[in-house]
């Protein structure tokens, strides 16, 4: 059985942020199910990879935040650091041997249900926002290109 369920009042309704969360479970459950076959191996892996991900999820919806002009992206960042430090000192206690699986897992499990009905709650709207703009400007820009330079005599 998962660790964690997603559930639909999670969706921010940006496809692209909502699929990095479910993966971000999908690892946290990884996690759990490798700490269940007490195969430190893979929980080792798993640990590395959800970081990883993690740090990367951050800085690209910190980068869809900045594009949107969103008020309080200095403060929705700050929280990431926040966070990125302290999974951080998870990270040095497991590779000096400490078995911090379960607390990891707890700790990214609420951590990232409360971040999500949270903090990125309030970004969703100038995010939105700028993605509906930008394809507009897309389509605009499409159309403009044909018109002006794929004429046929």
């Amino acid at each position: 059985m998962a660790f964690l369920q997603w559930r639909d009042e999670l969706d921010s309704g940006i496809s692209v942020i909502d699929d990095q969360h479910r993966r971000i479970v999908d690892m946290i459950n990884q996690l759990h199910e490798a700490q269940l076959r007490a195969d430190a191996g893979v929980v080792a892996t798993v640990i590395e990879e959800l970081v990883d991900y993690t740090l990367s999820h951050f800085a690209f919806e910190e980068s869809m935040m900045e594009e949107a002009g969103y008020a309080f992206t200095r403060a929705h960042k700050r929280v990431h650091e926040l966070f990125i430090r302290r999974v951080g000192e998870y990270r040095e206690r497991f590779a000096r041997g400490e078995d911090v699986a379960d607390e990891l897992k707890s700790l990214l499990g609420r951590w990232l249900f409360n971040h999500i009905l949270n903090d990125d709650r309030d970004y969703v709207g100038a995010v939105r926002e700028n993605l509906t703009r930008l394809a507009a400007e897309s389509n605009w820009l499409r159309r403009a290109t044909k018109r002006f330079f794929l004429r046929t005599a």
